[in-house]
């Protein structure tokens, strides 16, 4: 003991030594555990900062597995900066053979330890009242138990498993870096480098080669099996409004999942009348799946044969819904939809993929805007060739990646206008080009969270709450049509998930919190990048309002973008009940 604590650098190295003379595989394995001072604070301080306030409310078992990752990024971020002084540039200096730099050492690393524990545990106890915080914000209850005192161990094991897995690559390196000198007679330095580099090289091989091959084919596989299912409850529809319907030029078993959900739903005439004194229609809900023919040329001519058919285009509104990754449609924008026109609407959508949303992002980012181009043109093709009299009202309207499909059918603003009758984005990703267009020109002084552009001419921004038009818009008396709105919260992770958040506080961190943001949430280099797309995984695991849930924001959208004749709020108020009303028709959301 004494031995140890005068040197226990010079102790420690003895015993390893030791210890792999008598068990080299249990010497091995320890090594793989073995924390480096510099890299156990730094890590440290990125483990306490997970802590920290992010957008959405965390259950204990997920915030330790991300707290856990943190705690990696800051440990690398430690080592290398030791190795870096240490190795590189004091390298062979005398101070560091001194004794007394030992012994100060053991005193410093004895600190690090004290404080690393005291910040863990001060930072857990903090946590849990600002997790309570966040989820008064979004009137949720609180987390009971003691269950968050199991954080740690989770971050821990975590921490370790993954510090492991980078030393066992390490381990590899030098491995192969011995043996390039021991055959090849290459120089050590040289050899260092030659491991380090094949390692790399197999990583990459097995990570973005066999790796990504062997992701998108599993994923592609389980995707395509659940295309094939259809929900319980889910029945083809009789309607000839319908695709799907027996005659139907998009057969029923082509649709895809999502695709059966959508043509099966909503609301039929009869329904529409429970909720309204005036007259009513038949919806029209015309989709074309992956599987109704094998080119997309044939799913194009499929489209028009089924606007005509359904009589899409003697509706007076037509609403045009790119859609997410999936083929999904939300089923609570589509009923409101027809609620507010009173069945006198045609909703038409089109499957590009099969695969989640975030997947397809991965994989090919650029499919949705050629899915969304493709869309839009052909629906507005079959529009064009009516007599302009005869015309009906061209809306579009998407939400998540189908914001980002259709934003890839217009180049700007002005090309949106020039095509068609109003827009409303909802949720849409920080990717989408026109959106972080016109938030980057937001007027001066009014903030990215709900920014104000041109003094609301063409478009607007909304939360749901903050009203698109007179007091408390935020925007002028004037407002062109057709209209375009965008509906996001402030804390919705789809909406300000951004690499730059690696290394650049955003403008919508610096500003007052929004609705349902925490003030207490802060930036941090790397760590609030990983906190946001930590969040992105239960973007929707919040309620209505709140996260990437938008509930009938939809309805004061499209009562500002395009109303009936004689609109009134109340209006607005009786579609919103009658759409909460009949959420049992359509099953579960998403």
């Amino acid at each position: 003991m004494v031995r140890a604590l005068r040197d226990p650098d010079r102790f420690l190295q003895e015993s390893l030594d030791e210890l792999h003379e008598r068990h080299p595989l249990l010497a091995w394995t320890w090594s793989l555990l073995h924390l480096d001072f510099t890299g156990l604070f730094v890590g440290g301080i990125f483990l306490e900062l997970s802590f920290t306030v992010s957008l959405l409310p965390r259950d204990w078992f997920y915030q330790g597995f991300i707290a856990g990752i943190n705690a990696v990024i800051g440990y690398g971020v430690g080592a290398f900066v030791k190795w870096l002084i240490t190795d590189v540039l004091v390298r062979g200096h005398p101070v560091l053979s001194r004794p007394s730099l030992a012994r100060w050492l053991t005193h410093l690393r004895l600190l690090i330890l004290a404080v690393n524990l005291a910040g863990v545990t001060v930072m857990v106890l903090v946590s849990r009242r600002w997790q309570a915080d966040i989820r008064a914000l979004m009137g949720m209850p609180a987390e009971g138990g003691y269950w968050f005192l199991l954080i740690p161990v989770i971050a821990f094991a975590t921490s370790a498993l993954l510090i492991s897995l980078f030393r066992v690559l390490r381990d590899l390196a030098r491995y192969l870096a011995r043996e390039a000198d021991r055959y090849l007679r290459v120089p050590p330095g040289a050899a260092r480098v030659l491991g380090g580099a094949v390692v790399v090289l197999l990583l990459l091989f097995v990570v973005d080669g066999l790796g990504m091959r062997g992701f998108e084919f599993t994923a592609d596989y389980l995707a395509s099996t659940q295309n094939n299912a259809t929900r319980a409850g889910v029945h083809q529809p009789m309607e000839p409004e319908r695709s799907g319907s027996p005659g139907s030029y998009a057969a029923w078993s082509g649709l895809g999942s999502e695709g059966r959900d959508f043509v099966a739903g909503g609301l039929r005439a009869a329904q529409l009348k429970r909720f309204t004194t005036a007259p009513v229609m038949e919806p029209v809900r015309v989709y074309v799946g992956l599987e109704n023919a094998p080119t997309v040329a044939q799913r194009r001519q499929i489209m028009l044969r089924e606007l005509q058919r359904t009589g899409a285009l003697d509706r007076k509104y037509l609403v045009v819904i790119p859609t997410t990754g999936s083929g999904w449609v939300n089923p609570t924008a589509a009923r409101a939809l027809e609620l507010m026109y009173n069945g006198d609407v045609a909703l038409v959508a089109a499957q590009y993929s099969y695969l989640p949303s975030w997947i397809s992002f991965v994989t090919d980012g650029e499919l949705s805007l050629e899915a969304g181009k493709r869309l839009i043109d052909t629906v507005r093709t079959a529009v064009d060739a009516r007599p302009p009299a005869k015309r009906p009202k061209l809306l579009v309207m998407g939400e998540s990646l189908g914001t980002r499909a259709g934003e890839g059918a217009f180049s700007s603003l002005a090309d949106i206008r020039s095509k068609v009758d109003g827009v409303v984005w909802i949720g849409p990703p920080a990717a989408n080009p026109i959106h972080s267009a016109v938030t980057q020109r937001r007027d001066p002084g009014t903030p990215e969270a709900l920014p104000t552009y041109a003094d609301g001419l063409v478009v607007r921004f909304t939360d749901g709450v903050k009203p698109l038009t007179g007091p408390g818009s935020g925007a002028g008396r004037l407002w062109l049509h057709p209209h375009i709105v965008y509906v996001q919260h402030a804390s919705d992770p789809v909406v300000w998930w951004s690499p730059s958040l690696l290394l650049r506080e955003p403008d919508w961190l610096r500003e007052p919190a929004g609705r349902d943001r925490s003030r207490a949430m802060s930036w941090y280099p790397f760590v609030t990048f990983w906190q946001v797309s930590a969040d992105l995984a239960n973007a929707a695991g919040v309620p209505d309002g709140h996260g990437h849930n938008y509930g009938t924001a939809v309805v004061d959208a499209f009562a500002a973008v395009m109303p009936p004749p004689g609109w009134t709020a109340a209006d607005t108020e009786r579609v919103r009940v009658a759409v909460m009303a009949s959420m049992a028709l359509d099953g579960p959301e998403k």
